[in-house]
């Protein structure tokens, strides 16, 4: 899994309204060769559109925006093969384990890093990284530890995926701009499928 991630070095990150279009956009995202999909449970839905995803054996499914523990147990029932959240939990880090299951949390500050550190994660989420500072607040705040890597989340485009991927401690960036709510509600699947194939020119390694 780590490898796919690390190989497209984007991973899209969906608020979907509408989960009887989750297949259809799974199929969109594997033919235009970005096969990873971060589904957040930001609206009901998001658990139908896991489970109706993953039903794509070739699409690495995730759950974004995890608050607890029973929101990584329903996602991982619903089909979810890695989990993310906007700070650390500690009863995530838990069921993430226990499953077998790999967990990306987001981290602001050096104090969530070495709480990741603690619980003997090494790989994630900087949240929101535009408005934390960008780049150079990434740079800072990775100095003191060596060996992790971070995905930036938050205000990433396809302007700034680049010099983001150029930072060697950076094995992604997290982006909605390919999979924007208004193109899925909209069934926009032929912009989709162009920008995520523009995404995965721009970041592939």
């Amino acid at each position: 899994m780590i490898e796919i991630i690390s190989a497209k070095r984007v991973v899209p990150v969906i608020t979907i309204n509408d989960s009887a279009k989750a297949k259809e956009l799974a199929d969109c995202l594997v033919e235009a060769g970005l096969p990873i999909a971060e589904i957040t449970l930001r609206t009901p839905e998001g658990i139908k559109a896991i489970e109706l995803a993953a039903t794509n054996s070739s699409l690495l499914v995730g759950a974004g925006s995890l608050r607890n523990a029973d929101d990584a147990k329903g996602a991982i029932a619903a089909g979810a093969r890695f989990l993310v959240s906007a700070g650390f939990s500690q009863g995530i880090a838990n069921e993430a384990i226990k499953n077998n299951v790999q967990y990306f949390p987001g981290v602001a500050t050096p104090t969530e890093i070495m709480q990741a550190l603690e619980a003997g994660i090494t790989t994630v989420k900087f949240f929101p990284a535009e408005t934390l500072g960008g780049l150079a607040a990434l740079k800072a705040i990775s100095a003191p530890f060596p060996g992790v890597a971070f995905m930036p989340t938050g205000g990433i485009t396809l302007a700034n995926a680049a010099k983001y991927l150029e930072f060697s401690p950076v094995l992604a960036v997290g982006g909605t701009w390919m999979v924007a709510k208004e193109l899925i509600d909209n069934g926009d699947f032929s912009t989709i499928s162009r920008l995520a194939s523009e995404a995965v020119e721009v970041c592939e390694r």
